[in-house]
């Protein structure tokens, strides 16, 4: 353990939104040299993000995992008079999803260095400002604080849908919105009674206070906040929105759309739903298993007969998100560790595969699976990596996507073999699916014309693939990076949920 002296965490979270004000201000347009300031706005944005991975590294190497409670921690009145507090840290729970933000945001820059060309500094803009709120979700300790982070992340993702998005990027910017905002409504109404009720928002002293509370408040409090979460996730059957947005999102839009935003809705259970309200989230445990086999399976099956490459893997993220949520409320290490790693998993895999559909995309400005096939004789390199990604999103061995399905399915047969049996044909049907995608797109002989003249990868886009290919088999092969330093954290969450 490194120890530190200044506000490190805060200099995570904020640094982005420094970088965007830079940005914004003073890479400014000049008549004959809009080609330069766009290069400038790509620059100043993928070193303010670089710079704050290695931020964030620092909170990794600092991270004590024998040391129980919040780390990093910092306490500031925010609204004097209301016991409101800008109050942050982190435990071994969240450390892990700031740091898959602050490493797919670097790559999410790189990814679209090329690919967007209007308005590119409003769009570096909206991707900083976003990382600086999604950090925010994951490090906030008090609970209006949660909320204003929470919600806010919505506006930098609905611009980018409806900015830089394809044909209908306006109609599934506004049903993202629409579906996500309107959810949290109910959340907002569950902050206010908890205020009034426990005269605080701090969350480490509502885990103290709420749990007191009444039986059918617990219920209520608890629909409120599935409300909001369950859209997030999102869990069946308001996952409608997500593959609109992930269709009509530019690469990187759907990039950090997969790999952190979907995360947001599966954290507010582990971090408000299970320590506040434990009595109400046994009680709802048929409801989310029911919920959740059905989107693991129903997903699945849609999955199967999708035309479209980005919605195929959209549809398998429903499904994945319903493995997170089984491992979630099983209440035991094994489903609740298994959930956390399958989330982090997800994130760079579902990464991953969206990023070489907008390879593809990149080069024959469609995404139709059958104008595709023999890739692999004009393409090796991308069909070598391609094939990491697909294995890991099929749970195969010494890749991340297997151990958290593993753990998963172990928590789950703990607690019910039924949903683990039933869970498991997800893997099945899983494999099926991402196996066809594979074999249309990749094997074969070519027969298009226009397939004939594709390029293979390029260095920049080597580089993007083999970072994330590493993190796929780096965790598949060691998981233990991950699951000892949260060992404890989740330890403590089954303690709380068990009063």
């Amino acid at each position: 353990m490194v120890e530190i002296g200044i506000p490190i965490l805060s200099a995570v979270i904020f640094l982005p939104l420094v970088g965007a004000f830079f940005v914004f201000i003073f890479v400014r347009s000049h008549v004959g040299k809009q080609e330069s300031v766009d290069n400038n706005a790509r620059n100043v944005t993928l070193w303010v993000t670089s710079v704050n991975l290695l931020l964030s590294l620092v909170l990794l190497f600092s991270f004590d995992s024998n040391k129980n409670g919040f780390q990093f921690e910092e306490k500031i009145s925010w609204i004097e008079g209301y016991n409101i507090s800008y109050h942050i840290g982190i435990d071994g729970i969240s450390l892990f999803f700031i740091l898959l933000t602050t490493f797919l945001m670097p790559i999410c820059i790189l990814a679209s260095w090329k690919s967007i060309k209007n308005q590119v500094r409003e769009y570096m803009v909206s991707f900083l400002v976003l990382e600086t709120l999604v950090i925010g979700v994951f490090s906030a300790l008090d609970f209006v604080l949660f909320y204003f982070f929470f919600e806010a992340s919505l506006i930098p993702m609905f611009l980018i849908i409806g900015i830089w998005g394809a044909e209908k990027r306006v109609y599934a910017a506004f049903k993202f919105f629409l579906y996500t905002f309107l959810g949290s409504v109910m959340l907002l109404l569950a902050l206010i009674y908890i205020y009034f009720q426990a005269g605080t928002t701090d969350i480490p002293e509502l885990m103290k206070i709420v749990p007191g509370f009444s039986g059918n408040e617990q219920i209520w409090l608890w629909l409120a906040f599935l409300a909001s979460f369950a859209v997030k996730v999102p869990m069946w059957p308001v996952h409608t929105w997500l593959p609109d947005a992930h269709v009509q999102a530019p690469t990187a839009g759907s990039v950090i759309l997969a790999g952190v935003l979907l995360k947001l809705g599966a954290y507010g259970f582990l971090r408000l739903s299970l320590p506040l309200l434990p009595y109400a989230s046994h009680y709802f445990v048929p409801l989310i298993y029911g919920l959740s086999v059905v989107a693991v399976i129903y997903t699945s099956l849609v999955a199967l007969m999708q035309t479209d490459i980005k919605k195929l893997i959209a549809y398998s993220s429903i499904a994945h998100m319903g493995f997170v949520t089984i491992g979630i409320f099983t209440f035991n290490r094994q489903g609740l560790e298994g959930a956390i790693f399958q989330m982090l998993s997800h994130g760079f895999v579902s990464s991953a595969l969206f990023l070489c559909v907008g390879v593809l995309y990149d080069r024959m400005h469609t995404k139709e699976i059958a104008k595709y096939g023999g890739l692999v004789e004009r393409m090796p390199k991308f069909a070598l990596l391609f094939m990491v990604f697909t294995m890991a999103s099929i749970g195969l061995p010494a890749t991340s996507g297997f151990v958290g399905e593993f753990l998963v399915l172990t928590g789950a047969f703990i607690d019910s073999t039924t949903v683990a049996a039933l869970a498991a044909t997800g893997v099945i049907l899983g494999a099926i699916y991402m196996l066809w995608l594979y074999k249309r797109v990749v094997f074969g002989k070519i027969t298009r014309d226009e397939l004939k003249n594709i390029w293979d990868l390029e260095k920049q886009e080597v580089i993007i693939l083999v970072l994330l290919a590493v993190m796929v088999l780096l965790l598949g092969i060691y998981p233990n990076f991950v699951l000892g330093p949260m060992h404890l954290s989740v330890e403590n969450l089954i303690t709380q949920v068990s009063k």
